[in-house]
């Protein structure tokens, strides 16, 4: 399983789906994109949005820390 989280350093949504993956045992990529403006981009072109956490798992985009549609995405 692939999963990346597109972050922030002062995001406070962006921690509690860190602290998510990390109950859940889920390993995951940290991007941050206040420090990485292609990583932005990279963020904004597959997500159109502008705000922080997108969440990418297996190619599937979640905007936002949606904890409903992040465990859905975790059990496919």
């Amino acid at each position: 399983m692939n999963v990346k989280i597109y972050t922030t350093n002062h995001c406070p949504y962006c921690h509690q789906a860190k602290d998510f993956f990390k109950e859940k045992k889920v390993e995951f990529k940290e991007i941050n994109v206040e420090e990485n403006p292609q990583a932005a981009e990279e963020m904004v072109e597959k997500s159109g949005q502008m705000g922080v956490p997108v969440i990418e798992i297996d190619g599937q985009i979640i905007v936002g820390f949606n904890k409903p549609a992040i465990e859905k995405a975790l059990k496919k």
